[in-house]
């Protein structure tokens, strides 16, 4: 392929990745603080858990406004965190949200119970949920939440299938309603003031348009513009395929080496099924390329696909990229099939890059003949390292003897999850600042 060679990304000490992160941060700061001021302006009413409850409730408002802005997709935060650490965050966001709620809910009946002189909270609840307006929607809306933090817990998230995980996140957004009307037809600091009536408006506005310009607009408006179709399927090995995908004004899509797609295949038995595949070349304007490897039925009919397929994909997604070079030189490791973003990334950088890739042989040396010359011609080293796969296999001890200077480079890492564990450490231990590490897992939020 012809590569659209992207300018050299300068080295830099202001890096991408903090001022997002710290762009973050500052605007859940402040709009902490703005919580906190129209609450303590509208005054809260008497008896401290009613005051603790309210607090709790408004906080977590904030946090389900915030969790939505996490997994909008917006290119602009995906690309300098990526969608891995955006999505960790949201899920921990998650869980801070599911005891603000309960403490929202625990605190307010227990508060009012008191008031009321009663020690039965239930009983409490119920008579709220019968006579106030909302507080039924509430509480339909904590149980799609306490649902929905059961399923994300590890145990269970390993068991489902993501289509179906997929499938009960999306009730999510019924609890997102059901809280806001709640809000509006309960809530003392929504209707307290004309500012704070603007401001809790903004704030669902924002997060809600957000998501359905990330997860909807962007990725509809890219496909109807590009309309993207199968090229060839070319076959790389007896379990490995090349999947070659062109469309309309392809030189427009921001898509760098190293990122990857959500792909649909709209074919009859597959077309509701999104995989995340990397680009395994750099985009060079006219078509896009991915390399698959069978890991179970969806990635193995690829190799069926037929030339015209049309094709639905969204991104380009992932900060794997060489955005965040912060040294001149730079060592990537692949293992497996990770090779494939690897492959792509090398075209993209410039400086002395060394490539190692780790294989269980060398006939799952995927792409190594293409990397092999492309390295060649980029100046670049190669190193096959091949064995069972054991954590030892890039030691501290191989790392140095095959790249003595490597906590003086950028190191880009993707490959299977344990590798990656072990390599992580092995950096750690060689003394590899953690600015120059970089690396991505996928993880797909709901």
């Amino acid at each position: 392929m012809t590569t659209v060679q992207s300018p050299p990304t300068p080295a830099t000490a202001v890096r991408p990745r903090v001022v997002a992160r710290t762009g973050l941060y500052a605007l859940l700061a402040a709009n902490v603080a703005a919580v906190t001021f129209f609450a303590a302006d509208a005054g809260l009413g008497s008896g401290a858990l009613v005051v603790l409850g309210r607090f709790a409730g408004l906080y977590g408002a904030l946090l389900m406004a915030f969790q939505l802005l996490l997994v909008a997709r917006l290119p602009w935060l995906d690309r300098r965190i990526g969608m891995d650490r955006l999505t960790r965050w949201h899920r921990w966001t998650g869980f801070g949200l599911l005891w603000t709620l309960v403490g929202h809910v625990v605190f307010i009946t227990c508060g009012y119970a008191g008031l009321a002189g009663s020690t039965d909270p239930v009983g409490q609840l119920v008579d709220l949920a019968e006579t106030a307006e909302g507080v039924l929607r509430a509480v339909v809306a904590l149980g799609l939440v306490l649902v929905l933090g059961a399923v994300s817990a590890r145990w269970a998230r390993r068991r489902l299938a993501y289509e179906t995980w997929h499938f009960i996140h999306l009730y999510a957004y019924v609890a997102v309603v059901l809280a806001f009307t709640h809000q509006i037809a309960l809530g003392t600091t929504f209707t307290a003031s004309s500012a704070a009536t603007a401001y809790w408006y903004t704030v669902w506005g924002a997060a809600l348009g957000a998501v359905l310009f990330g997860r909807l607009g962007l990725p509809l408006w890219r496909n109807l513009r590009h309309r993207l179709r199968v090229e060839a399927v070319v076959p790389e090995s007896d379990d490995v395929v090349s999947v070659y995908v062109t469309g309309r004004d392809l030189d427009r899509l921001p898509a760098r080496a190293g990122q990857f797609f959500l792909w649909r295949f709209l074919t009859r038995d597959r077309w509701w099924q999104a995989n995340p595949f990397s680009l395994s070349a750099a985009p060079d304007g006219t078509r896009l390329r991915l390399t698959v490897k069978a890991a179970g039925d969806g990635s193995a009919a690829l190799r069926h696909l037929r030339p015209g397929t049309r094709v639905f994909a969204e991104g380009p997604y992932g900060a794997f990229t060489a955005l965040h070079r912060t040294r001149p030189d730079a060592v990537l490791i692949a293992g497996g099939v990770g090779v494939t973003p690897v492959r792509a990334l090398l075209e993209e950088l410039h400086g002395h890059a060394v490539v190692i890739h780790r294989v269980t042989a060398e006939r799952d040396a995927v792409l190594h003949g293409e990397l092999r010359d492309l390295a060649h011609a980029k100046g670049a080293d190669v190193h096959l390292v091949t064995g069972p796969p054991v954590p030892d296999r890039l030691s501290a001890r191989d790392l140095s003897g095959l790249v003595p200077d490597i906590a003086e480079r950028d190191v880009y890492l993707c490959g299977p999850p344990p590798m990656m564990r072990a390599v992580l450490a092995t950096l750690r231990e060689l003394g590899v600042p953690q600015r120059q590490i970089h690396f991505e897992r996928f993880s797909l939020a709901g």
